[in-house]
């Protein structure tokens, strides 16, 4: 089988998955060269790469294999019609929704106690300030809750919040395990935003909540709240996002997804109270253990010819 990876990315995980999956030939591309790249291949690992129809009719592979959780790029319907699975690997599953729960702990506490201004102040020899914001007593919103969300509720429940949550199916509730007391639908998002102080983005993204976290969701949540967005950038309007750091009426926002990647760094949002790393949130050892471990296990699978673990679709025959 020959193996193509989509992207340069995650060097350490592609390493560990090439040296388990020796018997199997492993090559990358960049994302704009894909089409020049699909000769003699058998399956795609598509990172963050859009694989549309015109990918999927010049391929001969049968196998869209993602080395996360994310498929909002690939053409789902053009993929079964063809008689190509697509499967991902669960965030639980592999360790990224632990870690990226971990992460998103480190966005919050760093913008709650002012992180960089108290840096600031120590190389000034100013003592006793800034005054930061216990978690003690607040309301966090989670916006999404699959396995990161649930993993983020869990972490959180210790320091002393009120934890809300909004769910595609709210009548699904919360694992009691969380701690979250309240769960709202979609359609009572401004509703939800409004009684927090912190809204955490953790949910899956595609063009039906494009934009979610738009100017009137902003105006929603109350001045000085803040926002972390840990799960796709076209989740928020940065533009409506800018200009609410910018009246004080969102006191910081914590990112680690944008809406392009990689993102300007001069960009005007960066000049606001914004914490921002770049998606590095689930790249940690357990994830590339836990995501070498899946994926090779589905590589084999498909070798054999059975159908792929977590499959997002299922295709009536295989190409």
């Amino acid at each position: 089988m020959h193996i193509l990876f989509c992207n340069q990315g995650m060097p350490e995980a592609r390493r560990m998955i090439a040296e388990t999956l020796h018997e199997h030939e492993c090559s990358t591309c960049a994302p704009e060269a894909i089409l020049d790249h699909l000769e003699g291949v058998d399956i795609i690992t598509p990172f963050m790469t859009k694989i549309d129809a015109t990918v999927l009719r010049q391929g001969t592979f049968g196998l869209v294999q993602q080395i996360g959780v994310g498929l909002e790029g690939v053409d789902l319907a053009t993929a079964t019609q063809l008689g190509v699975w697509v499967a991902r690997v669960p965030s639980v599953e592999s360790g990224n929704a632990q870690s990226v729960a971990e992460h998103t702990l480190l966005l919050l506490l760093a913008l709650s106690r002012q992180l960089d201004a108290a840096r600031h102040a120590l190389t000034q020899r100013q003592w006793f300030t800034p005054r930061g914001q216990a978690l003690l007593g607040k309301t966090v919103c989670i916006v999404g809750l699959g396995g990161i969300g649930v993993e983020l509720a869990q972490r959180l429940a210790p320091f002393g919040v009120r934890l809300t949550a909004v769910r595609a199916n709210p009548a699904q509730g919360a694992p009691p395990a969380t701690g979250i007391t309240q769960v709202y639908s979609p359609a009572e998002l401004h509703t939800a935003l409004a009684d927090a102080d912190y809204v955490i983005l953790a949910a899956r993204y595609d063009q039906t909540n494009h934009h979610m976290i738009n100017a009137a969701a902003l105006a929603a949540m109350p001045r000085g709240a803040y926002l972390i967005n840990v799960a796709r950038g076209g989740l928020v309007d940065h533009a409506a996002l800018l200009a609410a750091l910018q009246s004080g009426h969102i006191a910081g926002a914590g990112l680690d997804v944008f809406w392009e990647e990689p993102v300007d760094p001069t960009h005007p949002l960066f000049a606001q109270n914004v914490l921002a790393t770049p998606h590095i949130a689930g790249v940690t050892d357990a994830f590339h253990a836990g995501v070498a471990r899946i994926y090779c296990e589905n590589i084999r699978r498909y070798a054999a010819g059975a159908a792929p673990l977590y499959a997002a679709n299922a295709p009536t025959f295989r190409r």
